[in-house]
């Protein structure tokens, strides 16, 4: 485990060759210890059906230190698919932690990622567009952000857990999630616990475990109904 300065969140090396980060204020890693890369693609690009759609929009709740949109970019741009990626970021890392986490790991080098350094946090949104990729970061708690509407063909839940950062499980942000799915979209998370499906299902969505990656038995996966 790498040091990083007082002020910045401790990298995290990962088995897979990726890295995550640890952030201070909820006690725990951004992404999985047993493999950051590897849990992105697993649980959220695979776990949505991104990696087959030709034209994926994505919600994610929670940006984080990048990793989703790296592993999501990295899949679009090898099938030359267009993606529409929008996330929702309360507190954001440093640009250092994601430069550094980054660095010589998947979608590192892509204009859209270089674009996104370039202008972290523009507040109180910030725009990447490429020629492929519109990106766009929101820079605001998502209890209060009005979102689209039927619009998501994936869904990132992807805060701190539960036990950490309760105010995103709950009944009523659930609710507010299914709202953004478009008709059979899926919305996947890396936590199983029982009242964050309990919540999803309460939503209306069609919600089943699914293997988790290396580290975890299971992970939700949630369909919004055609």
């Amino acid at each position: 485990m790498p040091g990083a300065s007082p002020s910045l969140p401790t990298l995290i090396d990962t088995p897979d060759g990726s890295r995550t980060a640890f952030n201070a204020r909820f006690g725990e890693a951004y992404g999985s210890r047993f493999g950051a890369a590897a849990q992105a693609r697993h649980v959220f690009v695979e776990g949505t059906g991104t990696h087959t759609h030709p034209a994926p929009r994505v919600l994610e709740i929670g940006f984080g230190v990048g990793v989703n949109f790296r592993a999501t970019l990295t899949d679009t741009t090898r099938r030359g698919a267009t993606l529409e990626y929008v996330a929702y970021e309360f507190d954001p890392a440093p640009v250092e932690v994601l430069r550094a986490v980054a660095e010589g790991n998947e979608g590192a080098e892509h204009p859209a990622w270089l674009a996104l350094l370039d202008a972290w946090p523009t507040l109180p949104t910030l725009t990447v567009e490429t020629e492929q990729v519109r990106l766009t970061v929101h820079f605001r708690d998502v209890l209060t952000a009005k979102l689209p509407q039927e619009w998501a063909s994936a869904l990132y839940l992807d805060g701190f857990s539960p036990d950490r950062n309760p105010e995103v499980w709950t009944p009523e942000v659930a609710q507010q999630l299914a709202a953004a799915l478009a008709p059979g979209g899926v919305l996947s998370t890396y936590s199983a616990a029982g009242r964050v499906r309990r919540a999803l299902a309460a939503a209306g969505l069609s919600v089943e475990k699914r293997a988790g990656p290396k580290g975890k038995r299971e992970h939700l996966r949630a369909v919004q109904g055609e």
